[in-house]
């Protein structure tokens, strides 16, 4: 089949790729929760050849990252598995959990079941990175993140931009401390959260 291809990840995968360097140096198993075309895993899974990482993404995303898995045939990345938020989830443990631009797709109670679950598949000590838009304290970033946030409600009225506030309180429900909220090109944001940081 012919890969999908998301430009925006050969634009933001170098910037992503700066912080997991930092945060993950120490990490070894990844989950990936909403891989979308694969593209992220292929690029992150070459440069940082230490962590197995595991793709995840509903069903009818799987062929796709399956496509570009498949020509990489990289050994620290594994065939990609089938999660749905709201469904089953891997009955293994991750010490680091990514997703990148997902969380403005998903409906707010998908989101509320994303953080709920992350424990049941979390080591204690394991981080999780978040890459994308933010709101804070109810107001966008940017006109750019305005209008985003307009597209995005016009496409599927449950979609639109999160508020740093409301995420971090999810976060912390599950047990997770934050450890930076640092800027990133197109008025995105990488979150870095780890279970027991402040113990």
């Amino acid at each position: 089949m012919e890969k999908p291809h998301a430009p925006s990840c050969e634009k933001n995968r170098q910037p992503i790729l700066e912080v997991l360097a930092e945060h993950f140096a120490d990490r070894r198993q990844v989950l990936e929760i909403g891989s979308g075309t694969g593209q992220h895993a292929i690029f992150f899974a070459e440069q940082l050849p230490h962590l197995h990482w595991q793709t995840s993404d509903r069903a009818e995303n799987l062929p796709g990252i399956s496509a570009w898995l498949n020509e990489a045939a990289r050994p620290n990345t594994p065939p990609p598995l089938e999660l749905d938020v709201g469904g089953s989830w891997p009955a293994q443990r991750y010490d680091a959990v990514f997703s990148a631009n997902t969380l403005h797709i998903m409906a707010w109670p998908s989101v509320e079941q994303f953080f709920a679950r992350l424990p049941d598949v979390m080591t204690t000590d394991a981080r999780l990175c978040i890459y994308g838009p933010f709101n804070y304290d109810g107001r966008f970033t940017s006109d750019s993140n305005a209008a985003f946030d307009l597209w995005l409600k016009d496409k599927a009225p449950h979609q639109g931009i999160r508020d740093f506030e409301a995420v971090d309180a999810l976060a912390r429900q599950a047990g997770l401390d934050l450890l930076e909220d640092r800027a990133m090109p197109s008025n995105n944001r990488c979150l870095i959260w780890q279970f027991g940081a402040k113990d």
